[in-house]
């Protein structure tokens, strides 16, 4: 599992023309599922996020969590993060996740999200979607369950 990860003031996703999800301060989550992940692979990628301390604290270092912050979360779901470049000039997305596993993957992280009490915005699963977002620092974070990076 793959997932850009973006420090947000605010962030929303819009699909035809109507606004499906959005939050305040927190973290935008672009996530892909890989074919190979687990079961294992949401429960690490959803604690590793959450437990990124990528906020400032009063001394302005990263020390602070989405937790400590009471921040809030976007999750949109994108394959393309699993796009190989390295040969030729078009990505290959063989390694992405068959959209009915990739969907309830991706509902199964968003679930446990949620249940750590953090407020979950959602995009459409393999809609074409629009996002906005404010980023904050700008701060961008790659995360792998593999730990490839």
């Amino acid at each position: 599992m793959r997932a850009v990860v973006q420090r947000v003031l605010n962030a929303s996703v819009t699909v035809d023309n109507q606004v499906v999800g959005q939050i305040g301060h927190g973290l935008l989550v672009l996530l892909g599922v890989d074919e190979q992940d687990t079961e294992a692979d949401i429960q690490y990628t959803a604690e590793k996020i959450i437990g990124l301390r990528i906020f400032n604290d009063e001394e302005n270092k990263f020390n602070l969590s989405l937790e400590d912050v009471k921040g809030e979360m976007l999750v949109v779901s994108q394959f393309t993060l699993h796009g190989d470049c390295r040969r030729g000039r078009r990505p290959s997305f063989s390694t992405a996740a068959r959209p009915e596993k990739a969907v309830l993957y991706y509902e199964k992280f968003v679930e446990l999200v949620r249940s750590k009490g953090i407020h979950v915005g959602t995009g459409v699963f393999a809609a074409h979607m629009l996002i906005s977002l404010v980023n904050d620092g700008p701060v961008t974070i790659l995360v792998d369950s593999k730990k490839v990076f």
